[in-house]
């Protein structure tokens, strides 16, 4: 049950957006949401800062030139992993 929760959980925001999303104005637009979402979606399920993660990868996407530049602003080699919670 804890797993469908967590699945359940992690998809909520994706349907409740889908709707709105029917109405972008452009195909490029829709592709431009769906590339932020899914990075802000890949840093939460691998415990990143998201906010952190974006602002880190705005500074740097313009100075990456190389295959390995780009490899470097992945989720899981920039960013900051979000501080555990105390329970």
């Amino acid at each position: 049950m804890t797993r469908h929760n967590t699945v359940g959980n992690s998809i909520r925001p994706f349907c409740l957006g889908r709707r709105a999303w029917l109405f972008a104005d452009s195909v490029g637009g829709a592709k431009a949401s769906a590339n932020l979402y899914s990075l802000v979606q890949t840093c939460i399920a691998n415990r990143i800062d998201s906010y952190a993660y974006l602002v880190d990868l705005f500074k740097a996407l313009p100075y990456a030139k190389t295959l390995e530049d780009y490899e470097v602003l992945l989720p899981w080699k920039l960013g900051t992993p979000v501080p555990e919670k105390n329970q």
